[in-house]
């Protein structure tokens, strides 16, 4: 490829891009400088840490206090997953505090198994702090909001019960002005709202996959009970019970905060929270139950520009990988690391041709139909990690299954092509010599040294880009972000079992999808499909029944399905690396080497971690 012919220029192209999207990034964040975002910590109950970014309107000071709202992203997410939405309420001149959730992000992890219900996931213990100290004195304590996705909105309505709950045994009104319960309405049970003595809005996907659990298993809240419940639990005794809602109608009084609001917009869960209409409605709602006109219009809205700064700068990142691993090999040092390029394949004709297409289909249903299989069994070998307990014994509940899968996987792919080379490969012209396995000792360990230095730097540039700009490489709820030190002794952990899967990748990319005459962007598409394509069926398989059915096709596991399409990218980009990797140095470590380091970065920071305190 052109673009690499010159490492040191496109080295430094990818910088710049890098630099000045993540400016960018920041200049939106930030409001165009109307808004100081900074990063804090704080201490709570059991010895547990609460890591938040808060963004301070420059309007809001000690003579003109504003509205406060918590944002509680849901399971899997860090605050940076919501900033499209602490970006819209602090442009408009709220004070937000966007918080990692116990166990995920930067936050510690829980004493509590139920960090939702007893905790908010540590979004109680923030209320607390702003509504009685006086730090944030710029802060109107009278209105004081939550809001969340998902688990998150399960936070915002259980913080609402917990604090109606001392609010009614002290006789004052509920820290807790108003909620805004995003993408889930299971605990919208009467045993939880006869205690809210707030405000609640309600937004629910109406093609949400996890709808299946519902009274009705359904996501059309006009008629949903859990819809019904929240808007009657506003209603006087006196009145007659609403038995349809009608859609973003406010029934009750916002002054006696018994105000309630449902919407219903036409999307999948995973998606709603970075929907421009799904993001007006949440605005309107917070602008009118507290009271607060900014002036700016719902729909005027700039987080979709920090997305796409944050997509541009996510690409780059990774893409820039490729020229910083020739840059380094150029050393003297690394330069033993470089080799003679083996031959290609040899074209597929007759028998050939058969056998590689077959073997193509036959991993990827292998891949298939192994995922489900491997999250249960997940569950048998990390029982800890699995119930929500504080274990270093693989902590990592949602990467666990995907970790068995790699690792099952990678081993079938090594099987598959040794019997393939033994009974059809090595008597049709396959050498070993032409894999680009051989490699010495020195060789091999400086191929390790090297990889971790390019992953060293790629992430020493993510600390000072985070340090400087307070944003990372992040697109919707797919993120590159900095990591705390445990999570090192989660990747010496995870990734060893991980490489396999790499490993096999590479060999399978630089051998039997690197065939003689074929186009090198061809052939890594082709390996690209082929590595991921069982994870796309699973995903092909979920949706196609949904869409046909009404409820998705794995129930109990569908959270892990939602999975996947963070790490479908992962799996498609892969062969690009290896082959790069590969072209450089004639061998298929380093590759490998280098993108297990980082993807296994990436997923083990965008996860939920149950880390010991």
């Amino acid at each position: 490829m052109r673009f690499f012919s010159d490492p040191f220029k496109s080295l430094f192209a990818c910088l710049i891009v890098i630099v000045l999207c993540m400016a960018s990034s920041s200049w939106i964040q930030t409001s165009g400088g109307k808004v100081a975002v900074s990063k804090v910590m704080l201490p709570t109950q059991n010895g547990q840490n609460l890591a938040a970014t808060l963004f301070k309107p420059l309007t809001a000071t000690v003579e003109n206090p504003a509205p406060f709202i918590a944002v509680v992203p849901g399971f899997q997410r860090s605050r940076e997953a919501l900033s499209n939405i602490a970006i819209e309420l602090s442009r408009r001149g709220f004070v937000v505090v966007s918080i990692d959730p116990y166990g995920q992000g930067s936050s510690s992890s829980s004493m509590s198994t139920r960090s939702a219900t007893y905790e908010g996931y540590g979004m109680f213990a923030l209320i607390d702090y702003v509504f009685l100290t006086n730090n944030l004195n710029y802060v109107d304590k009278n209105r004081i909001a939550a809001t969340g996705h998902s688990a998150g909105g399960n936070a915002a309505i259980r913080g609402a019960a917990y604090f109606g709950r001392e609010a009614k045994e002290l006789g004052v009104p509920s820290k807790l002005h108003s909620v805004y319960v995003s993408g889930y309405v299971l605990t919208l049970r009467k045993s939880v709202l006869r205690d809210v003595k707030s405000n609640i809005g309600v937004s629910y996907a109406l093609y949400d996959e996890g709808a299946f659990r519902n009274k009705l298993k359904s996501g059309d809240m006009r008629y949903a009970p859990e819809a019904l419940r929240v808007v009657n639990s506003g209603v006087p005794s006196s009145n007659s019970k609403v038995t349809e809602v009608e859609l973003g109608k406010f029934y009750g009084d916002v002054l006696s905060r018994n105000a309630r609001v449902i919407h219903n917009e036409p999307l999948l869960h995973p998606f709603q929270p970075y929907n421009g209409l799904a993001t007006e409605n949440q605005i309107s709602y917070f602008e009118k139950v507290l009271s607060h006109n900014s002036t700016i219009t719902p729909d005027n809205q700039i987080w979709q520009w920090k997305e796409l700064f944050g997509l541009i700068s996510l690409i780059t990142s990774l893409i820039m990988l490729i020229p910083l691993g020739k840059v380094m090999l150029r050393t003297s040092f690394f330069l033993e690391i470089v080799q003679t390029v083996p031959p290609s394949s040899p074209p597929l004709l007759g028998r050939a041709k058969i056998l590689f297409w077959a073997l193509f289909a036959l991993s990827a249903m292998i891949a298939c139909t192994s995922f489900i299989p491997m999250v249960e069994l997940s569950k048998q070998l990390f029982v800890d990690a699995s119930t929500r307990k504080q274990t270093w014994f693989f902590p990592q509940r949602m990467n666990n299954p995907v970790m068995l899968w790699a690792l099952f996987n990678g081993c079938i792919g090594f099987l598959i092509f040794f019997l393939h080379y033994k009974f059809f490969g090595k008597h049709n012209g396959s050498k070993p010599d032409a894999w680009g396995v051989i490699i010495s000792r020195t060789v091999g360990l400086k191929t390790i040294l090297l990889g971790l230095l390019i992953f060293s730097f790629y992430y020493l540039l993510l600390f000072l880009i985070d340090y400087f700009f307070l944003v990372d490489y992040r697109f919707w709820f797919m993120g590159v972000r900095v990591f705390q030190p445990s999570i090192i002794v989660l990747l010496i952990m995870y990734a060893p079992v991980f490489f396999v899967f790499f490993l096999m990748s590479s060999l399978r990319t630089n051998t039997a999808m690197r065939i003689e005459g074929q186009s090198e962007w061809f052939s890594m598409f082709l390996s690209g499909i082929g590595n991921s394509l069982g994870l796309i069926l699973i995903i092909i398989i979920q949706y196609t029944y949904f869409a046909a059915t009404g409820e998705v096709y794995w129930t109990t596991n569908w959270l892990y399905i939602n999975l996947l399409f963070g790490v479908v990218p992962m799996m498609f980009a892969l062969p690009y690396f290896n082959r790069y990797f590969f072209n450089m140095t004639g061998r298929i470590y380093l590759g490998p080497v280098v993108t297990c380091l980082v993807f296994i970065m990436i997923l083990s920071t965008n996860t939920v971690s149950y880390i010991p305190i």
